[in-house]
């Protein structure tokens, strides 16, 4: 059996700042959606056991240390995302502030100002 062959694509992307920082907001704005469900399905899941079955206290115990771990795990992301935002407006600002003082840099492939 031969190894498949895989064609050499190279596509030349480019994007201007502005479209980059963009996409950045826009990636950090859908994990948050992505970690609004996760903390809604948690809640879900809190109302569902305690409505349909009654829990003994080792039972609640249990529930309560797994919707704990899934919230730390949604803190972590939160201040990973927290991060990536504040590296981001510091890019602006940078931008913004030393735009002038900047002496002028080679063309990097795929990015354009």
């Amino acid at each position: 059996m031969s190894m498949p062959t895989v064609p050499n694509i190279t596509p030349e992307i480019i994007l201007k700042r502005n479209e980059v920082l963009n996409l950045l907001l826009t990636s950090i704005a859908l994990e948050e959606i992505g970690l609004s469900h996760i903390i809604n399905a948690e809640g879900q899941k809190i109302q569902k056991i305690v409505k349909e079955q009654s829990l003994s206290l080792n039972d609640a115990l249990a529930l309560n240390n797994s919707v704990e771990r899934m919230l730390r795990n949604v803190i972590k992301t939160e201040m990973l995302l927290q991060f990536k935002l504040e590296d981001i407006i510091k890019l602006e600002q940078l931008h913004d502030h030393h735009h002038d003082d900047l002496p002028d840099l080679p063309d990097l492939p795929g990015f354009k100002e």
